[in-house]
């Protein structure tokens, strides 16, 4: 956590305080029995209490975007043996998009991050935010969407236009087309309605898609959640 803002929201000592809880097996919801936060002890936070710190801090990078100021040689040292990210973030690969900065100058080992063209799951995703939410301990997923974003506008393009696309941007796009096909004749902006709508349906998938997450969800463990980032007010919009 930056050093300007400790003292707003939820700060360093209180994460660190929470971290300091005995190591807790996940074996919940066919969790594998052994699974731990890499030699360390998981988050105390509860999935709640990380929404809450998500929300402050974006609250904080909205009202204060100055940048924070963050003792990256202690933290990088604090967490060099193990770590216990108390959310997942499942994110755009845009450029314009740095999860820890939006959600208020989050330091080393706080995220969990797994980042692509369109915030989509696919196998890869899927197994990192099993590993960060069985292994690690991270108690919150949130789907992250952006406003403008480019792979939602070429999903949308292939609904309205028939355009293609070369190599594996039109298969990566693909699972966009559901949502650019619903929400093609609806009022508003069509680009970011698509955006919001493929993260909800993004969100819901994952314990569908599961067992791992959804046995920690059932258990009241894990929180899913479904946003999109406003590229201009830099402002997060949640969407259930």
């Amino acid at each position: 956590m930056c050093r300007n803002c400790e003292n707003e929201g939820i700060g360093r000592r209180d994460l660190l305080k929470f971290g300091a809880a005995g190591v807790v097996a996940l074996g919940l919801g066919g969790a594998p029995s052994g699974a731990r936060a890499a030699e360390g002890a998981p988050t105390a936070l509860s999935p709640d209490e990380a929404l809450a710190a998500l929300k402050s801090g974006n609250e904080r990078y909205v009202s204060h975007p100055e940048l924070c100021v963050v003792d990256l040689t202690e933290r990088r040292r604090d967490v060099a043996g193990h770590q216990a990210p108390w959310a997942t973030i499942i994110s755009c690969a845009d450029s314009r998009l740095r999860p820890e900065l939006i959600f208020g100058g989050l330091g080393l080992g706080e995220l969990f991050v797994a980042r692509n063209a369109g915030n989509l799951v696919d196998t890869a995703t899927l197994g990192t935010v099993e590993y960060g939410a069985a292994v690690l301990g991270s108690p919150l997923i949130i789907v992250l969407a952006h406003t403008a974003s480019g792979a939602v506008k070429a999903a949308c393009d292939v609904v309205t236009k028939n355009t293609t696309y070369p190599g594996s941007i039109g298969p990566m796009i693909e699972p966009i087309l559901p949502a650019a096909l619903a929400e093609r004749d609806e009022p508003g902006d069509f680009v970011n309605n698509t955006a919001e709508e493929s993260a909800e349906r993004t969100a819901k998938r994952l314990t569908a898609a599961s067992t791992l997450i959804a046995g920690l969800a059932g258990a009241g463990k894990l929180k899913i959640a479904a946003a999109i980032y406003d590229l201009e007010t830099g402002a997060v919009k949640y969407l259930d």
